[in-house]
């Protein structure tokens, strides 16, 4: 078992040889000056009797530690309340879910250990060198050895005892609960040994207001998790868990289906106030997310605009009124993502045609010939349904392209799903997959689908005409929380990707 952390030494003033001088104006205790009482009930310290206001002091110092101690197990407010103003790693320390190894400790009282005279210890798991340690974690700092006696064999990890360490959380925990003064005294030394022990953490949220403007959707049906989802994968949020813990502890807070105009880059707070503000509702309007499929922007057509599904229907089947490329057989792919204001009087086909204007516009911006308009298309729709994380696009595009290249089928479920008239997924069965009369299975059939299979944005739009550079074939999603995706070059890589998403489902039940 590790020494446990000198707490005195880590929240009282001055250099280490002050804090060891003992001096006549600060009584001693037993336990720090090796107290032992004789026979006759006298307190002897450093081989003399211990005076009276020795003692006095000894034992109000053994009382007030029985106290915090029956404190904190009896839920003490005023000591919790504190800790939980601290920093994580403070908190993870006080509430014994983080214990201190040598390393961690040494560095937080800037001393500097002697190597160990005895390095058979690390051939026994007993150090954490920063890589995955024998429970799988990273450690938080080498362990170096010191000069001193071999100690007993250390415990499991699981059976460890904590007392030593909690009593000397208590001590802290006593000194923050002393008020404001005693927290501005002990939280500089409090935050070196958090520095010491994890290092400096970037930010989970970002600052202001945000910068350039961005359209999110909440759908009918979306609950608050699904909401800062939404805000993190466009970009308004840093992190949906911290917008999320924001929602929990403003109950009065209720969305209302429909498009909200924001910005990138916002405060969790700044951004569930603007959500919350009316002005930043866009109001009659038809919003097309990127990925969404025709049948989905047909219905939203007859439920903003008014119109008919005889009428919706009729003008997407209506390919000539459009100057679509003659190969073209579906409005599929060209209908480009935006909010769409609604315009009394209009038909379905002019809000068709200014949709595929859109789309004509920014394939003209990306550089895209009007000959290679299609292929791109049917293309970039296969990118916006398989990729995740925006930074990940194009890589996913040199995948396909890379098995196009080398004659291999592209194996894509969404693809697959997509033929099935399921448009809102991408896994698919054993039987789908084995299915010929499928035309855009991709598991049977060579080559890209016969059609696009959504409509596709600027960032799948620039994937394929921008592709990353690599000799991938394969890619797996391994962390669904975070869009963590990992890409091989070959099948044996592939195939050890595969069980660590494996193990992230495992880890993760409610994800299955």
């Amino acid at each position: 078992m590790a020494d446990d952390l000198d707490w005195n030494a880590i929240i009282a003033p001055g250099n280490d040889a002050e804090r060891r001088k003992t001096t006549s104006d600060r009584a001693a205790t037993p336990d720090e000056r090796g107290g032992a009482v004789d026979a006759s009930g006298t307190q002897h310290v450093a081989g003399r009797p211990m005076s009276r206001r020795e003692a006095r002091e000894a034992e109000a110092a053994r009382a007030r530690e029985a106290s915090a101690k029956d404190s904190v197990a009896a839920g003490d407010t005023s000591v919790a309340s504190t800790r939980d103003e601290l920093h994580p790693e403070v908190h993870a320390l006080l509430t014994g879910e983080v214990r201190v190894d040598d390393d961690a400790r040494a560095g937080a009282l800037g001393a500097a250990r002697p190597a160990a005279p005895d390095e058979s210890r690390l051939d026994q798991g007993d150090h954490r060198s920063g890589g995955a340690g024998d429970d799988g974690r990273g450690g938080r700092g080498g362990r170096g050895g010191a000069s001193r006696a071999p100690r007993e064999p250390r415990e499991p990890r699981g059976k460890r005892r904590r007392g030593p360490l909690i009593a000397g959380i208590v001590i802290v925990a006593v000194v923050l609960g002393g008020g404001v003064s005693a927290y501005a005294f002990a939280a500089p030394k409090v935050q070196q040994l958090v520095s010491a022990i994890s290092g400096s953490k970037e930010p989970d949220d970002y600052t202001g207001g945000g910068t350039s403007k961005v359209t999110i959707t909440i759908k009918q049906g979306d609950i608050g998790e699904d909401v800062a989802k939404t805000l993190q994968r466009s970009g308004v949020v840093k992190d949906s868990k911290v917008f999320y813990k924001l929602l929990l502890a403003s109950p009065d807070v209720q969305f209302q289906p429909g498009s909200y105009s924001l910005k990138k880059k916002m405060s969790s707070k700044s951004a569930l106030a603007a959500l919350q503000d009316k002005d930043n509702r866009v109001q009659a309007s038809i919003v097309i997310p990127e990925g969404t499929a025709l049948k989905d922007i047909e219905a939203g057509m007859v439920s903003k605009a008014g119109l008919s599904e005889s009428e919706v229907s009729a003008a997407a089947k209506d390919l000539s009124a459009y100057g679509l490329p003659s190969n073209v057989t579906t409005l599929e792919g060209w209908l480009f993502p935006a909010t769409y204001p609604i315009n009394p009087g209009w038909t379905a086909t002019q809000y068709f045609k200014s949709m595929v204007d859109t789309m004509k516009e920014h394939l003209a911006a990306a550089g895209v010939a009007e000959a290679d308009q299609e292929h791109v298309i049917v293309f970039a729709s296969l990118v916006q349904k398989e990729a995740g994380l925006a930074a990940d696009y194009p890589k996913v595009a040199r995948v396909f392209q890379n098995r196009l290249d080398k004659g291999m089928k592209l194996q894509s479920d969404a693809t697959v799903a997509y033929g099935t008239g399921n448009t809102h997924t991408v896994t698919t069965t054993d039987a789908e997959r084995a299915d010929a009369s499928n035309r855009y299975n991709t598991y049977v059939h060579d080559g890209l689908p016969p059609a696009p299979i959504s409509n596709p944005g600027d960032v799948a739009i620039q994937a394929v005409t921008h592709e990353a550079s690599g000799n991938w074939l394969y890619f797996v999603t391994v962390n669904l929380e975070t869009g963590e995706t990992v890409f091989s070059d070959t099948y044996d890589q592939h195939l050890a990707a595969v069980k660590q998403f494996q193990a992230w489902l495992r880890a993760h039940p409610d994800y299955q």
